[in-house]
């Protein structure tokens, strides 16, 4: 009986002492905030040219392949040239495929055609969502002589929620490059 009434004494103290009320913390949401991007052009030793943002650092490497490394996001965009030499298909399906190895990985890839029939700059953009080792993969051609593949990468275990806003400035910068892309004769 003692134990009974000391068992109810402690725990009608135990519940009456709290009287603080929890509550759950309120979602928050990491903003970043990057400069307004900056263009200038880019590719003049190449057999294309496109407006580069200012933030990146153009590394040059053979036959016109080059990255754009972007320091303060941690991440690169990798622009691979190769020339059309009646393996147009070839390019096209070995492209396509790139983009959908990030399945496996990838909530959801929506592909997004390019057209700019004035200077000749055909192509697709795909915007991979989810934690795939790649957020964004492009490729332009112009159906007879050029066709160049672009790729974001992070330098960092991809974690989507973490470099969306880095992932999205990039995608914005890998529009500029297929809408300013220009082909040399």
């Amino acid at each position: 009986m003692k134990h009974s009434i000391l068992f109810f004494l402690v725990f009608a103290l135990l519940f009456t002492s709290c009287k603080d009320e929890v509550l759950p913390k309120p979602k928050a949401m990491l903003k970043l905030e990057y400069p307004t991007a900056e263009y200038q052009v880019a590719g003049e030793d190449c057999i294309y040219t496109f407006d580069q943002n200012t933030l990146s650092l153009l590394k040059e490497n053979k036959d016109c392949s080059l990255v754009l490394d972007y320091p303060m996001m941690k991440g690169s965009i990798y622009l691979t040239y190769k020339q059309v030499t009646n393996n147009l298909d070839t390019l096209l399906i070995d492209a396509q495929k790139l983009s959908y190895e990030h399945v496996v990985k990838a909530d959801n890839i929506v592909e997004q055609p390019f057209i700019n029939q004035d200077n000749g700059v055909y192509g697709m953009f795909y915007e991979v969502s989810g934690n795939a080792a790649s957020q964004s993969q492009f490729y332009v051609t112009d159906s007879t002589n050029h066709f160049v593949t672009g790729s974001l990468y992070f330098y960092a275990k991809p974690n989507y929620d973490s470099i969306l806003p880095a992932a999205m400035y990039l995608q914005n910068d890998i529009r500029r490059i297929m809408e300013s892309l220009r082909w040399k004769k």
